[in-house]
């Protein structure tokens, strides 16, 4: 009786793995989906800016996400596979694959975070330097686009000020034409508008552009960090979830295999 008893305990666990590991998958799916998204949308919202920073920390966090929401798709369909065939081989590619993801996202986390503690630093020595010395320069066409996009995207001018662009390559030499900033620094664009600097014609935020781009850099690293850390808790969950089931099929056939 108490040997029939357990038989029936460990179906009833069996099939209660089961749902729950279709009930995983969903949340697997949504999961990456969400990591994936933040991968692409950090890319294409932030990719004129990446020019401006001195290390691709940044950017290596995106393509981390990418490649692990890319993998979730992939690890998905496996994992709804093996849970329906019951195959403990699968299963085990299965939960590889979730330690492989769980360890991806991780890093993209921690990235995300230890790039955060040193973004300000980073900024503050490279952005005005980038600035000031690359601006409208041969061969830095990617960096003046992101200049001109920073500025008028945040509505600032110059690094730290629009004083900054006194000491710059750009305005000390003839290219200029008399400008004292770039046009991109004016509230309305007119060709060679930056040859007055007053406030009613150009921006003058406090604390200049480095403060606004360090500001939304800094929103996005929490959420890369945020996601990525969050989803790769939701693998180890996962991945403890599928260890059970792979468990407890392997004692049933141990069991039949006894029977015979």
């Amino acid at each position: 009786m108490s040997a029939v008893y357990k038989d029936d305990q460990e179906d009833w666990m069996t099939v209660c793995l089961k749902y729950l590991l279709f009930v995983f998958n969903f949340l697997f799916w949504v999961g990456g989906a969400a990591v994936l998204g933040v991968g692409v949308w950090t890319l294409v919202e932030k990719s004129d800016y990446l020019s401006l920073l001195a290390s691709s920390t940044f950017a290596v966090s995106a393509y981390i996400l990418i490649l692990a929401g890319s993998l979730v798709v992939v690890t998905g369909f496996v994992g709804c596979c093996a849970v329906i065939r019951e195959h403990r081989s699968c299963l085990s590619t299965y939960f590889f694959f979730l330690l492989i993801i769980f360890l991806i996202e991780l890093v993209a986390g921690v990235l995300a975070y230890v790039y955060y503690q040193r973004l300000s630093e980073e900024l503050k020595q490279h952005l005005n330097h980038t600035m000031t010395k690359n601006y409208a320069q041969p061969g830095k066409e990617s960096i003046t686009l992101a200049v001109d996009r920073l500025q008028q995207d945040f509505k600032c001018c110059g690094s730290n000020n629009s004083h900054d662009w006194m000491q710059s390559v750009y305005i000390s030499y003839k290219q200029a034409d008399g400008r004292v900033v770039p046009d991109s620094c004016c509230k309305t664009i007119t060709p060679q508008c930056g040859k007055r600097d007053h406030p009613s014609n150009i921006y003058k935020v406090e604390g200049g552009c480095i403060t606004k781009l360090e500001q939304f850099l800094a929103d996005h690293l929490l959420i890369i960090g945020a996601v990525g850390i969050g989803v790769a808790c939701l693998q180890l969950a996962g991945a403890l979830l599928t260890a059970c089931f792979i468990y407890l099929l392997y004692k049933e056939e141990e069991e039949a295999f006894g029977a015979l």
